[in-house]
């Protein structure tokens, strides 16, 4: 059924339902050696790289993030090889790269408008954005630049005075959104909405929408590793091809975004469990390890995002077994070479890259007398840390 906001407004002056809750290796020196683990969704079979391994590798265009990437983990082993590439190591211009990818946009900052909650900025939305809220003007107000502290800018109607009754208004209108599709489906998965992190929550909205609000958003990226023989290991998993967002790509062992009501340690449990199978009597061992932040801006979309890192050391004999559907394969490799993966590609799922080279500076494999170091480890948090 067609969105009508006529009728929403009037369910915005008469209604205000309760808020719901929502729930949101050995030595390897060899291909033999570095297996794959199937998850227990062994339907999701990768498919044939369809071009040259090389023309994946790093460009300004890089790949297409919401169409199925085609590598296979045969691609994957054999560009994590030392020889594949004649670079040096110590060249951090990869990782400088990854980083560059997920700080886009930042000359069209000019284009946003500061999205207010009372005396707050919450967020920002771009000026074409904010003119498709106008028709929603009991749940969002215009606000010419009067030369006010704001300038021009996007608040929340001041009637709106609980949280619950934002976030159910909101959400009206998010679901309008989705419909005229100006945002991508919604997930019924709540982020708070506030002005730092642990600051009281103004309201909550749907996931899927946080981009198009400019909210800070937080996650927690888990990075599980093993230690045999002296040499590290990486667990490293491949997103299932039916994923809505980068699907078929690399990413980290467990982690996601930080929904409404749920601390971060007890996310990363409920994480490592419906992602990697990994119990409460192992996740419960993950250690807070710090924080990386970016800022992205494409089109409409403002990613002002934190995510808190957390390390995990897992016995040798740990095989992890994806509970979700959302996770193809996993493979156990050295973490040498998963440097060199992210160096000389874009396979990983771009913030994941982050939160493996802040793992690489702290294990001791980007080192102080590579050139660029400095520079290297401050870009890791270019974005705003609140």
């Amino acid at each position: 059924m067609a969105c009508n906001f006529h009728h929403l407004t009037q369910t915005i002056r008469f209604s205000f339902p309760p808020l719901h809750n929502f729930k949101a290796s050995d030595a390897f020196t060899n291909k033999s050696l570095i297996t794959t683990f199937p998850v227990r969704f062994s339907f999701h079979s990768s498919a044939k790289l369809t071009t040259s391994i090389r023309s994946l590798r790093v460009a300004t265009t890089g790949i297409s993030y919401t169409s199925s990437c085609t590598f296979t983990w045969d691609d994957v082993f054999r560009v994590s090889q030392p020889e594949y590439s004649p670079d040096d190591s110590s060249d951090l211009h990869g990782y400088f790269e990854k980083i560059k990818i997920c700080n886009r946009g930042s000359e069209m900052q000019s284009e946003f408008f500061p999205f207010v909650i009372g005396d707050q900025v919450v967020g920002y939305t771009h000026n074409r954005f904010a003119s498709h809220l106008r028709k929603y003007d009991d749940v969002f107000i215009y606000s010419e630049n009067n030369g006010g502290r704001f300038g021009s800018h996007v608040k929340l109607n001041s009637k709106l005075k609980t949280a619950d009754e934002r976030t159910r208004v909101v959400g009206e209108v998010i679901k309008c959104l989705a419909e005229e599709e100006l945002i991508p489906d919604i997930q019924n998965e709540l982020y708070p909405v506030a002005s730092t992190f642990g600051s009281p929550i103004f309201f909550s909205l749907d996931r899927a929408a946080a981009p198009y609000f400019g909210i800070k958003a937080y996650a927690v990226p888990l990075n599980g590793y093993v230690e045999k023989d002296g040499q590290k290991f990486l667990w490293i998993g491949k997103r299932s091809q039916v994923k809505s967002t980068y699907p078929g790509m690399l990413d980290i062992l467990a982690g996601g975004g930080l929904p409404h009501g749920i601390a971060c340690g007890e996310n990363i449990i409920k994480e490592c469990e419906e992602e990697a199978g990994i119990p409460r009597s192992i996740s419960n061992r993950a250690r807070p390890v710090g924080a990386v932040s970016y800022t992205d801006i494409n089109g409409f979309s403002y990613k002002r995002d934190v995510i808190f890192c957390y390390d995990l050391k897992l016995p040798e004999d740990f095989v992890p077994m994806n509970q979700d559907g959302e996770v193809e394969s996993f493979q156990l490799i050295p973490v040498a070479h998963v440097a060199n993966v992210i160096r000389r590609t874009e396979f990983f799922k771009p913030n994941c890259s982050l939160a493996i080279i802040d793992f690489l500076f702290r294990h001791g494999y980007i080192r102080p007398e590579y050139f660029g170091y400095l520079d290297l480890l401050q870009s890791l948090r270019r974005g705003d840390f609140s």
